[in-house]
């Protein structure tokens, strides 16, 4: 009897975590057809990179004395020009097209997780 229970247990277990994953709302960029889906999914990239660049930056900020806080803020404010600059220059090859907000929001989103990874280095440095 306690088999017959426990077999029963694990199946309704199993049937749950099955029906829970149909439950979950599908990624909508991983089918992106349109011009506008993807330049809307590009722009979500680049906001998340840019979520979680900021909480980087204020972990790294805890590790820093004064002068350090002022260098970094420095190197950040120097950093952001460029990378708006650059973007903007890389999507101007797509100026007047649709393509344009797509190709700005992942570059800006690479970058940005780019300049993430550095940053992350640095709390890792200052760690040791």
């Amino acid at each position: 009897m306690r088999l017959v229970i426990a077999v029963f247990c694990i199946c309704l277990l199993a049937s749950s975590h099955i029906y829970g994953q149909g439950k979950r709302k599908a990624d909508p960029c991983a089918k992106a057809q349109t011009q506008a889906e993807m330049s809307q999914c590009a722009g979500r990239e680049y906001k998340a990179a840019d979520l979680t660049l900021n909480q980087v930056y204020r972990q790294l900020v805890t590790k820093l004395d004064d002068e350090e806080k002022s260098q970094l803020k420095e190197a950040q404010t120097a950093w952001l020009k460029y990378r708006d600059t650059n973007c903007e220059f890389v999507a101007d090859q797509y100026k007047g097209g649709t393509m344009r907000p797509m190709i700005l929001g992942y570059c800006l989103a690479e970058m940005t997780t780019n300049r993430t990874a550095e940053l992350r280095n640095q709390i890792e440095d200052r760690s040791q």
